[in-house]
């Protein structure tokens, strides 16, 4: 799954790499252009670091202008200007051209506008994977068997599940009980992985058995594997950076489809949710806690200061915790690493 996602991954590390010059008082880089003439391939994240050491804030010196409906839609060839306003730095956008809209006549620009990030590669966990309070998967219908006893099932074969299909819809995603993620701090819950085993597609109901034809598996099909209606929720792949509530911080608490450690591009799980204030787009800190060591001067143990090991994006949120993808990894991420409002 990575092979294709390097090429966007250079791209991403020359950008985010300026993060690291963020200071609060000066949000602005020390070198920035006076403009800014957007071009086919930029990102809004390119251009905002292009101005910015802390991109993800780039909605809050945006100059508004009334002519401009949406400023987050922005095309090749339009033209960004850094400009001063009472002494103070805003940014302000200019269409390369005028577009009309007659009330009787629709027209459509024949340019598409530029992503924000281009997070295609995480369309699984935006679609698929899951976070279901404990007890859901324990109570929802079951594969009993497959059609020829098969104690497997791929795409392709039908299969038979058994549950309460009172409200049967015309096909089920497939899940697995991938353990409980619990937070390491308060011992707390915080929801059960439903790992995206595959669907199926409804064929025929009688009584409380239900004959389905697998449509997709990422592996073969289990007896006992869980089926969940579909989600109803608008999926977006396109996310705008922002910064997380004042004093956010919180931890790693795995790394996808890894034992403990991960890097660039990877996706994480962090038990920092809705009830704490995060949103999707919200941009953390990733640190690793300050080691312990001894002062051989004035005798005891000193812990170090935490040191910064990446920056992620949160792209998935539940009520009590959350998935994101990392954009940069400077040293390795590993689960308990702190996360923290940059």
């Amino acid at each position: 799954m990575k092979s294709p996602i390097k090429t966007v991954a250079l791209a991403l590390m020359s950008v985010c790499v300026l993060v690291t010059t963020a200071v609060a008082e000066a949000p602005f880089n020390d070198d920035i252009p006076d403009k800014h003439t957007v071009t086919k391939g930029d990102t809004l994240w390119d251009i905002s670091a292009h101005f910015l050491a802390q991109p993800w804030l780039w909605p809050e010196i945006w100059q508004v202008n009334p002519q401009i409906q949406n400023p987050h839609l922005i095309y090749p060839g339009d033209i960004i200007s850094l400009i001063y306003i009472d002494g103070k730095p805003r940014l302000t956008l200019t269409r390369s051209r005028n577009v009309k809209l007659s009330p009787k006549i629709r027209e459509i620009a024949d340019r598409q506008a530029i992503p924000a990030l281009p997070l295609d590669m995480i369309n699984s966990f935006l679609s698929r994977n899951r976070v279901v309070e404990p007890g859901v998967l324990e109570s929802a219908p079951y594969i009993l068997a497959g059609q020829t006893k098969h104690l497997l099932t791929a795409k392709g074969d039908s299969f038979y599940a058994r549950g309460d299909f009172s409200e049967t819809q015309n096909s089920y995603g497939i899940y697995r009980n991938g353990g409980a993620f619990v937070d390491p701090i308060t011992n707390e819950t915080l929801g059960i992985r439903a790992k995206d085993i595959g669907a199926g597609s409804v064929t025929a109901l009688n009584d409380d058995i239900l004959t389905l034809i697998a449509t997709r598996s990422l592996e073969e099909l289990r007896i006992d594997d869980r089926l969940l209606e579909h989600e109803e929720r608008k999926i977006d792949t396109t996310f705008y950076p922002s910064a997380p509530p004042e004093g956010t911080e919180g931890l790693i608490l795995s790394v996808e489809g890894a034992v403990s450690t991960g890097g660039m591009l990877d996706v994480v799980s962090i038990n920092l949710g809705e009830r704490d204030g995060i949103e999707i787009g919200n941009m953390l800190s990733i640190l690793k806690a300050g080691v312990v060591v001894k002062d051989r001067v004035q005798g005891g143990s000193v812990t170090l200061p935490p040191e910064k090991a990446g920056l992620l994006m949160v792209f998935r949120t539940f009520e009590k915790m959350s998935f994101a993808l990392v954009l940069t990894a400077e040293l390795p991420i590993q689960i308990k690493d702190i996360v923290r409002q940059p």
